[in-house]
């Protein structure tokens, strides 16, 4: 199987270079030509060179974990977020489509407009409330024109490698006698590794490598981890665990009061419900997904606390 792997920049992108490289050949792609092999282009503002590439490395699949995902920033920006989340993912699935290859492609629970208390479903009626969410819609739509795709939308993302929330939870537990977290937005953390491994075994079982693959499984599935809470009682969560398993450390803070989305007026809009049902997942490709705090606390457990500064 030769994989292209593109978006190697990001967190997701990172994780999927150790995940799918067991699968076969994997060549890797990030913004800068001048790191790529043979100079051949990860940049997603350079639609004909993007498309080229695709047509050069002729891969079995492709895997796109490159995105405009700076949230607030894609309102002031909104042709610069759809040439990333909309107009390059439609060229690679145009391409993809030419080689009879697979497109795998992410997105998120922004593309619903966050009402009521259920977890979405994938059939459920999109109404994005920001530009990010219009974009990112707007890009599986056009990732829908490659017959052999796979679609994961997941949510509330985070890695060990990077900034997240938890760091400057763990940062400002450091500096703070009180803090404010928002208690009224609902979702699962989900880790990169846990998206980056779910990949790696969707395409085990596809096999795109044997003729076609399995078309059947192609389609939309909804990817988190296991369990629901919100972001004061995941901040809660994270300094409980770093006081009782790193007491070298500093913590300071001793409350951490819940507050509505309206105390932290921002650009975009946020889902309120950012809930995913993986029943469809988990159903199709034989997985149980754990619960948001085993991963949380593994990355943890991992990052160096006096980096949290």
């Amino acid at each position: 199987m030769k994989i292209l792997l593109l978006g190697t920049d990001g967190q997701v992108g990172w994780e999927l270079q150790r995940s799918l490289a067991p699968l076969g050949e994997l060549i890797v792609m990030g913004v800068d030509s001048a790191t790529n092999p043979g100079g051949l282009c990860g940049d997603f503002t350079q639609l004909d060179a993007l498309a080229d590439t695709v047509r050069q490395v002729r891969p079995d699949v492709i895997v796109n974990a490159a995105a405009h995902t700076a949230v607030d920033k894609a309102e002031s920006e909104p042709e610069f977020a759809r040439l990333l989340n909309a107009l390059a993912p439609g060229v690679l699935a145009d391409e993809a489509q030419r080689l009879g290859a697979w497109l795998v492609h992410y997105s998120t629970d922004y593309v619903f407009d966050g009402s009521g208390e259920q977890p979405w479903k994938e059939g459920d009626a999109t109404g994005p409330l920001s530009v990010y969410g219009l974009t990112k819609l707007e890009g599986e739509q056009a990732v829908m024109r490659c017959e052999r795709h796979l679609i994961f939308r997941t949510s509330w993302v985070y890695a060990a490698r990077g900034g997240n929330f938890a760091k400057t939870m763990l940062r400002l537990a450091q500096e703070r006698e009180t803090l404010q977290v928002i208690d009224d937005q609902l979702g699962a953390p989900t880790g990169a590794d846990l998206i980056a491994d779910v990949t790696a075994h969707a395409l085990r079982q596809i096999k795109p490598c044997q003729g076609d693959g399995d078309v059947a499984l192609a389609g939309i599935y909804h990817l988190v981890a296991s369990g629901c809470t919100n972001w004061n009682a995941y901040a809660k969560h994270v300094v409980a665990l770093a006081k009782s398993t790193q007491p070298a450390i500093k913590i300071v803070v001793n409350e951490i009061k819940a507050v509505p989305t309206s105390a932290f007026p921002t650009a975009a809009k946020r889902p309120h419900n950012s809930r995913l049902d993986t029943t469809k997942l988990q159903t199709t490709f034989g997985l149980v997904l754990p619960q948001w705090q085993a991963g949380v606390n593994r990355m943890l457990n991992e990052i160096d606390y006096g980096r949290t500064h």
